[in-house]
């Protein structure tokens, strides 16, 4: 879908769009509205494709100030246009304040928008600029980590705002996809969704994690001859963890504390939520531990999906 599609829909209609306050009629439904932004070469495409797929009216590279008539255009519709999903990057100049003032014109007319922005590591970018040979948008006569370093600063405020922010660092484009299709293909929105993610601290922190969960007090089942070949998905494994001296108090009082914050999360409008579990190498500890985690969360109601980042890379 285009922009060329949405000024035909104007022509048909009649109707002069504006960037001011919208008269969009009694009864008219004001399309839900997801902002896609976030670094370049960090899967931006990606995303706006799978939205895309899912039934969303996509529309890349839109100038911000034009995403409430937009979003006004899509209330005249009739239904037609439920759902509109907008890329919004670096390479349209005037970028940060003109987006602000967009957002603040969407609160006003009480648009449901959620932002999602899509995050990756220097060396992950570098690689994928200079394996197709295209310059950073930003990095005008320097290098590409000079550009990204001044679009990491652009969007800084920007990323604190995101409702969703999606580490793409380790992640190929089918994988990309499949996190999109768990927060996007269900036809209810939930009032929460966690993703429970087990990680190997050897491995780094998920930079996309609001909170970090650490298990290495657990003593470690690599170190038991016969479990060192098995994950914390099997049994024998998970009994081990959860036989040790503080593990089940552990995930009752850590438990306690995400219903709290869980609650807190849906008195502010929050919608997600990345929980991220950590042991050294992320194949026993973190895996069970997350399991039980997600089960305890499900029962709470919210709506929870498990990713296993290291499991099998010993």
């Amino acid at each position: 879908m285009s922009t060329e599609h949405a000024a035909q829909e104007t022509d048909r209609d009649g109707a002069q769009v504006s960037t001011g306050t919208t008269d969009q009629g009694e009864g008219a439904a004001i399309p839900e509205l997801v902002i896609i932004s976030g670094m370049s070469g960090a899967g931006r495409s990606t995303a706006a494709k799978c939205l895309e797929d899912l039934g969303w009216f996509v529309v890349d590279n839109i100038p911000p100030e034009l995403i409430p008539p937009m979003v006004e255009l899509g209330a005249r519709s009739q239904g037609n246009v439920a759902k509109i999903a907008v890329v919004v990057d670096v390479r349209g100049r005037r970028f940060f304040a003109n987006l602000k003032e967009s957002l603040a014109t969407l609160d006003a007319q009480n648009v449901k928008r959620r932002i999602v922005f899509l995050e990756s590591s220097d060396d992950a970018l570098v690689r994928r600029f200079e394996s197709v040979r295209r310059p950073h948008p930003l990095q005008g006569d320097g290098r590409i980590v000079d550009g990204i370093a001044a679009e990491r600063d652009l969007l800084r405020e920007l990323r604190g705002d995101a409702d969703l922010v999606i580490d793409t660092s380790s992640l190929n484009v089918h994988e990309l996809r499949a996190k999109l299709d768990a927060q996007f293909a269900g036809e209810e929105v939930p009032e929460l969704r966690a993703t429970v993610m087990s990680f190997g601290f050897k491995y780094g922190l998920p930079v996309d994690a609001d909170m970090v969960i650490d298990c290495r007090f657990i003593p470690n089942p690599h170190w038991v001859p016969e479990l060192r070949p098995f994950t914390g998905l099997n049994d024998e494994v998970s009994q081990y963890v959860f036989s040790q001296p503080g593990s089940k108090e552990f995930l009752d009082g850590y438990a306690e504390l995400l219903r709290i914050v869980a609650e807190g999360y849906r008195r502010e409008g929050k919608r997600y939520v990345t929980i991220a579990v950590g042991c050294t190498g992320g194949k026993h500890r973190s895996v069970a531990m997350s399991e039980k985690l997600a089960r305890r969360l499900v029962t709470e109601g919210v709506e929870t999906v498990v990713v296993h980042r290291d499991m099998g890379r010993e």
